[in-house]
């Protein structure tokens, strides 16, 4: 029986307890995450690593409620819960404004109070004076700040990032990480992002947790060194990463 309660503890934002989660049923049926326990405190930056197929994505749709636990509990509390995918996914037809209003049309927000909220949030993605603009106007990580800004659109306090910055070139994906990690300060959001980049989750993260290979289970947690803010290709982010790497690979290769 699988119930959505109230958060345990108020230091956290995000409490999974003992979740499992299988697609179909008989023969044919797949594990995907099996007895998984991860409690995420407010304010933290949670990466997530993994080989394909482990369950990351699985995670993140549990924790934002578009798929349902088949055991165990997931708790968000009261916390709001916003997801960022890889792909930006922009409507076409409208301009950049009328992309990050969405949501708040969907909670109809009254229209001055839009116009206020989109302004403050493409200033806050750094893309004031875009608003007209339509989605192939923009370069891809513009696209990416108008889906932050889409999301943070729904006051959320729990920001659930897919992969956001993975189709993006490398210099790109380091602006990215500074706007991301200067936005997570200034919003005190509470943040899981799945990566499949050990640096970038050395980079970001607070705390690096580590699933394993189908079906997905936590094997390995690592707190992360080093003051913020990081550079990618520090000596410690490398040294840190290297660590994680190694776990990763003896993981993927137990499983090969």
């Amino acid at each position: 029986m699988t119930t959505i309660t109230a958060s345990r503890t108020d230091a956290n934002a995000v409490d999974i307890d003992d979740i499992s989660k299988v697609f179909g049923r008989g023969q044919g049926a797949v594990t995907a995450i099996d007895g998984m326990s991860i409690h995420v405190r407010k304010g933290e930056f949670l990466a997530i690593l993994g080989a394909s197929g482990c369950g990351k994505s699985t995670l993140l749709s549990l924790v934002a409620g578009l798929e349902t636990p088949t055991s165990g509990n997931v708790s968000v509390g009261e916390h709001r819960v916003a997801m960022m995918f890889q792909e930006a996914a922009l409507f076409p037809w409208l301009t950049v404004g009328a992309n990050v209003e969405v949501p708040m049309k969907v909670d109809k927000v009254p229209k001055a109070e839009r116009d206020k909220r989109v302004a403050d949030l493409l200033e806050l993605v750094r893309l004031t004076g875009f608003d007209r603009k339509r989605p192939h106007e923009l370069s891809g990580g513009m696209r990416q700040r108008v889906a932050l800004a889409r999301a943070l659109a729904q006051d959320a306090d729990v920001l659930l990032m897919d992969e956001p910055f993975g189709a993006l070139d490398a210099m790109t994906r380091d602006i990215l990480h500074d706007e991301l990690e200067r936005i997570w300060r200034e919003r005190s959001l509470t943040i899981m992002f799945v990566t499949h980049n050990v640096r970038e989750a050395v980079r970001l993260g607070d705390r690096v947790v580590l699933l394993s290979s189908r079906p997905g289970r936590l094997i390995a947690e690592f707190e992360v060194a080093g003051e913020r803010p990081r550079r990618i290709d520090s000596a410690l982010i490398a040294e840190q990463a290297a660590g994680i790497t190694d776990r990763l690979r003896a993981e993927v290769a137990r499983h090969a």
